[in-house]
């Protein structure tokens, strides 16, 4: 609970009054690096949008908060605007969005709505129109990340199992898989793509999204 309440102020010590510009339109060529989603709250309209690859070249990671497609607030991430009976949590993973979530002062909370022309707004597209594929692409990323997660493990205990004092306590490990060098990078490559694609649809778990970044 304290520890709440310090990551709470220190979010709110990031926020800073926004310059009242107006909210660009999405452009195709920004798919890789913008996110930009949506909320309704009674009449207002809310914005959050995320520039993370123009953003990398400072070496921080800023959202900015739009109402009514003004600027009204900008913060680094992780990043929470206060809101009408809430807030808006904005934050990233390595490898895209991880968080744009409306949260209620009663517990409850839902996604922002993407842009149909982000990245995020195209995958939600997909999971409307072809629900049958999306599950697909959803189980096939999250078993990608269940492999590189077994292997990582397996990879990580054996040398360590050979410590001295853990050997003699507990034995060493001998990894029963040997996975080739071209093997192992392809998985690699595929647990990174396993985890961007959940990025677009928000979801990140702190052992299967950290392990494929």
């Amino acid at each position: 609970m304290v520890f709440d309440e310090w990551k709470h102020r220190r979010a709110a010590s990031r926020v800073h009054v926004g310059d009242g510009s107006a909210l660009q339109r999405f452009r195709w060529w920004q798919l890789p690096g913008r996110a930009l989603f949506y909320l309704r709250l009674d009449r207002l309209e809310y914005a959050v949008d995320v520039r993370h690859w123009q953003n990398q070249s400072s070496g921080e990671v800023k959202a900015n908060l739009y109402r009514d497609g003004r600027r009204l607030a900008v913060s680094k991430l992780p990043a929470e605007f206060p809101v009408e009976d809430g807030m808006i949590q904005v934050a990233m993973s390595g490898v895209g969005m991880k968080r744009c979530h409306y949260l209620t002062h009663d517990g409850s909370e839902h996604a922002l709505t993407p842009d149909p022309a982000s990245a995020e707004g195209r995958r939600a597209r997909l999971d409307s129109r072809h629900p049958t594929v999306s599950r697909a692409i959803g189980v096939a990323s999250v078993l990608l990340l269940l492999i590189g997660v077994v292997l990582l493990v397996l990879q990580i205990a054996e040398p360590v199992s050979r410590i001295p004092p853990i050997a003699d306590s507990v034995g060493s490990v001998t990894s029963p898989i040997d996975v080739p060098v071209w093997l192992n990078i392809a998985l690699g490559v595929g647990a990174a793509v396993a985890s961007a694609e959940r990025s677009l649809r928000l979801r990140y778990h702190w052992l299967l999204d950290a392990a494929g970044n």
